[in-house]
């Protein structure tokens, strides 16, 4: 009697399990926020280089869009399926893959979430690094992110490795046949 493969031992099953742990890991990082910092408040945590601050986001990526949440939530919407639709084509059954999908998946619907809950309408993004040059008051900004945000760049940065790797290997692959 053959047993049956447990939900973690499937691709499908890991990439759900790490999506649903970037979930929860963004929302409960973002009800701290929500919590303990009104919206515009700074908290330095390194002086000169990383702030916790709450800010909100109606658009996407460096507040590109602003204005445009319901746009933007029907674009995470279509994403979300064309993604699950597509993954096969990105070796997602590789266990390399399946994390970048599951980081990727748990993002989306991490600031998905944020875009449709009532008394929300926004992303929230609370993570603030910039240099501030000694002795002046000028800095070097990088744009307020999350958790659900780092979970996306580092899961698409494995897809491009991924891809880079297997686009590589192709034609060594080739030349090993043709010289048999």
């Amino acid at each position: 009697m053959s047993e049956k493969p447990s939900f973690f031992s499937r691709p499908g099953g890991r990439i759900a399990t790490l999506a649903a742990i970037v979930f929860v890991l963004d929302q409960f990082t973002k009800q701290l926020v929500l919590r303990y910092l009104m919206e515009g408040d700074e908290r330095t945590v390194i002086p000169g280089f990383f702030n916790l601050a709450h800010r909100v986001n109606t658009g996407a990526a460096w507040s590109l869009f602003t204005g445009n949440n319901a746009l933007l939530a029907a674009v995470a919407l279509v994403a979300l399926v064309v993604l699950t639709l597509t993954r096969h084509h990105f070796k997602a059954e590789t266990f390399t893959g399946q994390i970048a999908f599951g980081l990727i998946f748990g993002g989306i619907i991490g600031n998905l979430t944020d875009r449709i809950l009532p008394g929300r309408h926004a992303v929230v993004d609370f993570l603030h690094f910039y240099l501030q040059r000694r002795g002046t008051l000028d800095t070097y900004d990088f744009p307020a992110f999350n958790v659900a945000d780092s979970a996306i760049c580092t899961g698409v940065a494995l897809i491009f490795i991924l891809t880079w790797k297997q686009d590589h290997a192709q034609p060594q692959t080739r030349k090993a046949a043709a010289d048999q």
